[in-house]
């Protein structure tokens, strides 16, 4: 049997080059579940259309992933990010209120809120509000929540 010449090599690598890339991502134990979801938390603190888009666009990912029953998603916005989630304002209004519908939840930083001068009633209805944004995402860490900052 003749030895694969270099060029022969180079073929049979990217031959199996797309295969390698589609493997499945393993699950670690113990898998999510119904009882057990797996719990993610994104962060947004951009006010750039692209960056929001793409967040959003991580969310929906996830929760196809997983499956709606077996993950909870929720987006903690704080400084720029806070524009996303204002009523009049934000670029993806119809967005935020249609992955609400898919148990997608929103929270807002109240110190960015009352350093910027605006209130709970400018806010997409259904948006949380909390002290602060990033003291959120710490406790939510300490309880095991997954911390992605696309």
């Amino acid at each position: 049997m003749r030895a694969p010449t270099l060029p022969g090599l180079v073929l049979l690598a990217a031959l199996a080059w797309p295969a390698a890339a589609m493997a499945d991502t393993e699950i670690s134990n113990p898998p999510p579940g119904i009882d057990n979801p797996r719990r993610i938390m994104l962060q947004l603190t951009s006010d750039a259309p692209k960056d929001i888009n793409n967040l959003l666009h991580n969310a929906v990912n996830l929760q196809k992933f997983y499956g709606q029953d077996q993950v909870q998603i929720v987006v903690v916005a704080y400084g720029a990010g806070m524009q996303a989630l204002y009523a009049k304002t934000s670029p993806v209004v119809d967005r935020v209120r249609s992955l609400m519908q898919y148990d997608i939840q929103f929270i807002g930083c109240g110190n960015t809120m009352e350093t910027t001068h605006r209130t709970r009633d400018e806010l997409i209805p259904g948006v949380e509000v909390v002290t602060a944004g990033i003291a959120e995402i710490v406790e939510r860490q300490l309880r095991g929540w997954v911390y992605v900052r696309p």
